[in-house]
């Protein structure tokens, strides 16, 4: 019987990312139907991202984000940073069902292990997407902030789930307003595609912060002292323009903390 934190492992650090998404629907089919042993396990570090070797990777403020979608590249450029945040977004999911796997236990697994599963068909529509552009991931320079996100919240399962899968993964509530209108201002035949995706994606992400919600309270975390979480690792907190607050109280949310959080992070 294959081992639940062995294989997990190998299929968070796969650098090639269809092999990637092979192995984790491989992997998934064996939890779903209970063919996985869970043994203890020391969890290990990945200590690059899982994309080092195979994408070129550049500072954040090396990255242009075209402000007008008018040529195809330009539309490529901004479908890419979807792409990679997605992508980031597997990883994110499948080491927090590895890291805290004990911490948790089988119900906290099937939360991050759906939530890996629905950022690979994210990931994969985006993808498809950029093919029809004639263009596919790697094809532009990325960055690492996700990932160093997860590295330095790899002690505690409070802070993973308070400061990535609550309030990082709350900023895509926030950005996908944003990118639609982007993608509204685009004549290309492939606008209407795209707008469908973003909506699924929207649609899952407000339940994969309800998931952060769910595990970072389980955790001890609280709504009353949330925001001096997020002080607390403020270098890895991006300032908040446009705030998506229906969204984000669908998620577990507060008036309360996000009256807060724009205080401090505005």
């Amino acid at each position: 019987m294959r081992d639940y934190g062995s294989e997990l492992f190998s299929v968070l650090s796969e650098s090639d990312w269809a092999k990637k998404l092979a192995k984790f629907d491989d992997f998934y089919d064996d939890f779903l139907s209970n063919k996985l042993a869970f043994n203890e396990y020391t969890p290990l570090i990945l200590n690059e991202p899982s994309y080092a070797k195979s994408l070129d990777i550049i500072h954040p403020t090396r990255i242009k984000r075209p402000k007008e979608l008018s040529s195809e590249t330009a539309l490529a450029k901004t479908l890419h940073q979807v792409a990679h945040i997605e992508y980031s977004a597997i990883d994110l999911a499948l080491d927090a069902a590895y890291r805290f796997y004990k911490a948790g236990g089988l119900d906290y697994a099937s939360d991050w292990l759906e939530v890996a599963r629905e950022e690979c068909l994210h990931f994969s529509l985006i993808n498809d997407a950029l093919n029809e552009l004639g263009f596919s991931y790697g094809d532009f320079g990325v960055h690492t902030n996700l990932f160093d996100a997860m590295k330095a919240t790899n002690e505690n399962l409070q802070v993973r789930m308070g400061v990535v899968h609550r309030h990082l993964e709350a900023c895509g509530l926030d950005a996908n307003p944003y990118v639609v209108n982007k993608i509204n201002s685009t004549k290309n035949p492939i606008k209407s595609k795209l707008l469908e995706i973003l909506n699924i994606i929207l649609h899952d992400e407000v339940s994969h912060v309800s998931k952060g919600d769910k595990w970072y309270k389980y955790a001890g975390g609280r709504s009353d002292n949330f925001c001096e979480l997020l002080l607390e690792y403020k270098h890895l907190i991006r300032p908040i323009k446009n705030m998506n607050e229906n969204a984000r109280i669908l998620a577990g949310y507060t008036k309360e903390e996000l009256e807060e959080i724009k205080k401090n992070f505005d």
